[in-house]
């Protein structure tokens, strides 16, 4: 019994988890399947971080257990585990071992040890794994460059789950690059609670200096960055995402709220005067940068007035891209205890305003750059319809360029001729990782169509 499926849920930095302890269960002989009929050891990394994730991380957790035959094991690790180790194992007995955060070594070791027992339920203490290089198959990449956080949001439980801020090392997060650009992965996505806070434990080495040096690696490639804290932007980061090249012209920076009472009472650090200057800031500085944002709504106490408030501030600033969450009451965190809760009722009709405003101003975005050419990242290509990513969409989060094969087009006029593929040695058909010329065509609330330029154009 060797054979393991890992589910994953939650954020990059789950995903980036899983695909190191994928790596580390290839190095001891086990054998990854994508199918979970086929395995011999279920493994579920989950989410804790609001209702709605943690429902979803029950459901799949529920669901594998349904599965479990024939001495399957049944192994559930992550944030969820983390927070809820005890109730998790009375309410679902068919769960095997419980892990939280960082202790994959012990989850190795367990799944090598007692697979071939029976149903021996424990739970985990506490034993880091070294950083590891994970396989991939795919155009872009997540490169975990921290762990943690140091932050006090008043709504945030990742800090007491995944505890405080720890750099990883560069040389680490180097040779992992470098094996992800040998790999084929045309886009490197560096992710941690809050990147701009990298190097703070490490002596004279900070986020810029990192971006230099993965900047430096040879190949075809892109950096992308995501979760910036908006009071850690430093002029020096400004400038040198400017100057550089394989650095994508994309910043996501989670604001959570634009009122200045909102914002104090999450514990954030800034004003909305503040995030004002920083993005006009930004937009002089990095001509055509696009933004990417997250509010949260129906944060206790947030008033009618604040939250049209907000919804004036992003019609104002337009960013390219806008997430938003309805505040959930986390247990042990501060904001749960606030007086002034919303209802679940305000929180959904404040939501589904915000979203609604959004997808307007995200649809006019995308029409102004009908009719212009951009180079992307093909991530998926099939028979008829090829998607592929601009520089201001990110994987998984934002839209899509979809180019169409056109009507009486032959299916080998699909094939890739852009001198840029030729010296990859594609030749042939479409691929995920591979770099084309679009040209944009036509607009949707979050996606785009387009079609492929011929010649690098």
């Amino acid at each position: 019994m060797n054979r393991i499926h890992i589910t994953t849920l939650g954020c990059p930095k789950n995903t980036v988890d899983s695909g190191h302890l994928a790596g580390a269960f290839t190095a001891e002989g086990f054998i990854s399947v994508d199918n979970a009929d086929d395995a011999d050891i279920l493994l579920v990394n989950t989410c804790g971080f609001i209702k709605d994730a943690k429902e979803e991380s029950i459901e799949e957790v529920l669901r594998l257990a349904q599965m479990k035959e024939d001495g399957k094991k049944l192994v559930v690790f992550g944030c969820l585990a983390a927070r809820y180790r005890n109730e998790l194992l009375k309410e679902i007995p068919e769960i095997d071992v419980i892990w939280g955060v960082g202790e994959e070594t012990r989850i190795i070791e367990y799944c090598k040890k007692n697979m071939a027992r029976g149903n021996t339920q424990e739970a985990g203490g506490n034993m880091p794994i070294a950083h590891r290089q994970s396989p991939c198959a795919s155009s872009f990449a997540y490169l975990k460059i921290a762990e943690g956080c140091d932050k006090r949001c008043t709504f945030c439980v990742i800090p007491s789950i995944r505890g405080a801020f720890r750099s990883i090392r560069p040389e680490l997060i180097m040779a992992e690059a470098d094996a992800y650009i040998k790999a084929g992965v045309r886009e490197l996505i560096l992710v941690a609670q809050d990147i701009t806070n990298y190097g703070k434990d490490l002596d004279g080495y900070d986020l810029v200096a990192l971006l230099r040096d993965l900047a430096s690696l040879p190949g075809d490639f892109y950096i992308r960055l995501l979760y910036l804290y908006p009071t850690a932007v430093s002029e020096a980061l400004i400038e040198y995402i400017a100057a550089e090249d394989k650095i994508q012209k994309y910043l996501d920076i989670p604001l959570q709220h634009s009122e200045d009472k909102i914002l104090r009472l999450m514990g954030r650090r800034g004003t909305r005067s503040e995030y004002r200057k920083l993005i006009r800031t930004l937009r002089r500085q990095i001509p055509g940068i696009a933004l990417r944002t997250t509010f949260i709504v129906g944060f206790p106490t947030e008033t009618e007035e604040e939250f049209n408030g907000l919804i004036d501030f992003i019609e104002e600033i337009r960013f390219d891209r806008l997430g938003a969450f309805m505040f959930s009451k986390e247990e042990g965190t501060p904001a749960a205890a606030y007086k002034g809760q919303a209802s679940d009722k305000v929180k959904r009709r404040r939501f589904e305003e915000i979203m609604k405003r959004q997808a307007l101003i995200s649809l006019e975005i995308n029409r102004e750059i009908v009719g212009r050419r951009f180079r992307a990242i093909v991530d998926e290509a099939a028979e008829d319809v090829t998607l592929a990513r601009l520089y201001s969409q990110a994987p998984e989060i934002d839209g899509m360029v979809i180019i169409e094969r056109a009507e009486g087009e032959d299916n080998d006029t699909g094939k890739l001729r852009l001198g840029e593929a030729e010296t990859r040695g594609c030749g042939g058909k479409l691929k995920a990782g591979d770099m084309v010329t679009v040209e944009i065509t036509g607009a949707y609330d979050y996606d785009v169509k387009g079609k492929l330029i011929r010649g690098d154009g």
